[in-house]
């Protein structure tokens, strides 16, 4: 059997385990392990137990709970729940003005935790029910909050990268940096749209009331220092790492205590609150754990059959393709296993192909591994929000107001995933965009 029927048999099979309803790293782990067996014999059954050293032995991966728990932590101690309230009174008398104070409360929670969910939590149980309540159109309203939650893989700490980083065995560092430029472009185009759409049909986005605006200056103070919490976060854990104070790993631990420190700060700790929030973060670090290891051992068996230069001869030379209509299949094939699959398993499933593809190909500038972390975590954002499989279709659809049904919230999402398909494009014309601040920053680790 030739080593292209093999490869073609292992993702086959992947992908009917899949489809079957297995978890990802158990499929894509069992397929590895069986191949392995068969090609290489006893000795194979070692691979695992590599990859586990391997694994452990970056030191980026201590990076993964404290980020979790991070967000977690925000997100119980209501904290940006108080972030919210402060951007109502800030922007309630421009037209659309909450919707956009939404996306901006996205974008800060996103530099905070690095993860969808926390921004999809308070999107749809605080913003959702705030905007209906002033009559703002509910499907603007769900695109917003869908879209702009998931502006928390791409703006750092991006989670997402982190595991990107680890399996293409890139710097974390250069990566986060190349996702702020394109993760502002986005909150900006998101917040353009919404102006358009206010300006347009003034009836979708309606100005909040004065007399609802009216407040005590003690009281508009007060809201005030509800966003000084998140600031100092930012600061101390992004600003530190900047100036190189701080290591990738450093940085993670100061965010983590920073965010147990304001919980305590507001008076929301409790041995409750600690241990739900712990027992959440050992969960989805377990989770990615098991996933790295599947896609290492994957990726081992893959690199002894010769698959990459196989798929590398087919696309370049049986087919003819130039390496930017290479990029395109690649970015298409994302976007449609998206609709089926998270950004995990898209990740596990081509980075044994994709990846070492990507450095071979003379696109005309140097950090390529780097900028294609980046159009996969925009494609990421894509499969979050695109049906029929979309993450944060089903848990919005959980977490939001009856009033916002299934139809609703699939109408609201395309105009978002067009604008993050534009910030592809953006990124495809000018890499720059992505690369100019990882190539100008110096970091400490």
């Amino acid at each position: 059997m030739s080593y292209e029927m093999i490869a073609l048999l292992m993702f086959s099979g992947m992908l009917v385990l899949l489809v079957t309803g297995q978890r990802v790293f158990a499929a894509i782990g069992f397929v590895a392990m069986a191949a392995a067996l068969m090609l290489y014999g006893p000795g194979a059954i070692e691979l695992s137990f590599n990859q586990v050293f391997k694994l452990f032995n970056w030191y980026a991966m201590l990076t993964l709970p404290m980020f979790i728990y991070m967000g977690y932590i925000l997100a119980e101690a209501g904290i940006a729940e108080d972030l919210y309230k402060m951007m109502h009174v800030w922007f309630g008398r421009v037209s659309g003005g909450l919707a956009i104070g939404t996306i901006l409360v996205m974008v800060i929670i996103s530099a905070m935790n690095g993860l969808s969910v926390a921004g999809m939590a308070i999107g749809a149980t605080i913003a959702l029910p705030e905007m209906l309540r002033r009559g703002y159109d509910k499907v603007l309203i769900s695109g917003v909050v869908q879209g702009g939650s998931s502006l928390g893989i791409l703006i750092p700490p991006s989670v997402v990268m982190v595991l990107y980083g680890m399996i293409a065995r890139q710097p974390v560092s250069k990566l986060w940096f190349a996702g702020l430029v394109p993760g502002l472009i986005m909150a900006a185009l998101f917040v353009l749209y919404v102006v358009i759409r206010a300006r347009m049909n003034p009836k979708l986005a309606p100005i909040v009331p004065e007399e609802e605006l009216k407040m005590p200056l003690k009281e508009k103070l007060a809201l005030a220092r509800a966003g000084i919490i998140p600031f100092a976060i930012f600061f101390f854990m992004t600003g530190l790492f900047v100036f190189g104070v701080t290591s990738l790993v450093e940085s993670s631990a100061v965010g983590a205590t920073c965010a147990t420190l304001a919980a305590v700060i507001k008076g929301r700790f409790t041995w409750k609150l600690i241990r739900e929030t712990s027992v959440k973060t050992l969960n989805v670090s377990c989770m990615f754990m098991w996933l790295i290891l599947a896609a290492l051992a994957f990726g081992t068996v893959f690199d002894g059959l010769g698959a990459v230069k196989a798929l590398e001869f087919f696309f370049l030379e049986k087919l003819d393709l130039t390496p930017w209509m290479v990029i395109i299949v690649m970015m298409i094939s994302f976007i449609f296993m998206g609709m089926f699959l998270d950004d995990t398993a898209m990740l596990v499933i081509v980075a044994p192909l994709y990846i070492p593809l990507v450095k071979q190909l003379d696109l005309g500038f140097d950090n390529q591994l780097i900028w294609f972390g980046v159009l996969y975590t925009i494609t990421c954002q894509i499969a979050y929000i695109t049906p029929p499989f979309g993450y944060n279709l089903f848990l919005m659809r959980s977490l939001a107001p009856k009033e916002i049904t299934l139809v609703d919230i699939y109408r609201s999402i395309w105009p978002f995933a067009v604008i993050m398909a534009i910030t592809i494009a953006l990124l495809m014309l000018f890499p720059q965009l992505a690369l100019w601040l990882p190539e100008h920053m110096s970091v400490k680790g």
